[in-house]
């Protein structure tokens, strides 16, 4: 039991404390805190580590209370290590004309859950997530597949809470799943899943995920499988085909503007989601809201590339958790280059009739 006799600051301070934790055991990956006074809050400790002579890297480094950043994050490790959940206030930049987060935001919300929970267990602070091996060979993530079901969307001022957690996909890759809640409520509000492949940062060639690499990150992972989408023959697994001209709708010539660039230097993740939803028509905007997309990533957008976004309706029904009714709209989409049609990105979404306010 907790007990502080603090100013509203030192309770702030506390609070933000104890919202964040790291483990100073890689595999237990928790730490119980049972007790700590003000001054232990006002002034931190010395910078402690814990190295692994095996991988010859350091693990974890702690600084006191961390960074005034890890401080103020609403984020931490759960009880068990094995996943990770930070909550978000939405800004009143993140929402659209209706006062509701857009998908846009929803997404980058997404990545930078991600990212934290990368960095509460050791990994890299560079906004790749990469393990000691990975950095050493050269080797990042890339996004193969983002698939994201949002059941309903926060307002403005609402607080979320995103929960995520990482596993073994095969050879190749990895996957990243994630929860979203209504914290107010404690509703599921949308689920997320994606899955990740390793290539070479020098010569942007795919790699096979070796053991090193795995053993790495494997412990931080569930033992069994936990799917954000457990459903058989869920959207998240469907493939999507290719859509070929003519398409019903477009719009050509998208050029990637310098903030669509990442730390990476090619064009951000979410700015695809941008651009497939620019050749919508407008009728749909007005009249329905984003609640399924699935995208495949099939190459790399330079700043100085060119895209055409296209789009045409899908007709038939849907399978797994999106449940398709009359009100219902489907969609197919390409974005490619302009010059050589060579293709960026495909995808589907599905759309469901606004209701009334």
């Amino acid at each position: 039991m907790l007990k502080l006799s603090c100013n509203v600051a030192d309770k702030l301070q506390s609070f933000a404390f104890f919202s964040r934790s790291y483990s100073s055991d890689p595999v237990q990956n928790r730490r119980t805190v049972s007790s700590v006074s003000c001054s232990q809050l006002r002034k931190p400790d010395p910078m402690r580590a814990t190295v692994s002579a095996d991988q010859g890297s350091v693990i974890q480094a702690e600084t006191g209370l961390g960074t005034l950043a890890d401080r103020l994050r609403l984020g931490s490790l759960t009880e068990d290590g094995l996943s990770y959940k930070e909550k978000f206030i939405v800004r009143s930049y993140e929402v659209g004309s209706n006062k509701t987060a857009t998908v846009e935001t929803i997404a980058n919300l997404l990545q930078e859950v991600g990212c934290n929970h990368a960095q509460s267990v050791g990994f890299s602070t560079d906004g790749f997530a990469t393990t000691p091996t990975m950095r050493k060979l050269h080797l990042i993530w890339v996004t193969a597949r983002m698939h994201i079901e949002i059941y309903k969307y926060p307002a403005w001022g609402d607080v979320v809470e995103i929960e995520t957690w990482c596993q073994s996909e095969g050879r190749i890759g990895t996957r990243r799943d994630w929860i979203l809640k209504d914290i107010a409520t404690g509703e599921v509000t949308g689920r997320a899943t994606s899955k990740w492949v390793m290539m070479n940062q020098d010569t942007r060639r795919l790699q096979k995920v070796s053991d090193d690499v795995r053993d790495e990150y494997l412990v931080f992972c569930p033992q069994e499988p936990r799917l954000a989408f457990p459903e058989e023959n869920n959207r998240s697994l469907k493939k999507i085909p290719k859509l070929e001209d003519p398409a019903q709708y477009s719009m050509i010539g998208l050029k990637p503007r310098r903030a669509d660039l990442d730390m990476n230097q090619h064009v951000n993740n979410v700015t695809y989601i941008g651009w497939v939803l620019e050749s919508i028509p407008q009728e749909i905007v007005d009249t329905h809201e984003l609640q399924v997309i699935t995208l495949d990533y099939r190459r790399e957008c330079q700043q100085d590339d060119v895209v055409d976004s296209l789009t045409t309706s899908e007709i038939g029904g849907t399978n797994g958790s999106a449940t398709s009714g009359h009100n219902d709209s489907q969609f197919l989409h390409l974005l490619r280059l302009s010059g050589n049609g060579q293709e960026i990105n495909r995808g589907t979404t599905l759309w469901r009739k606004k209701s009334s306010r």
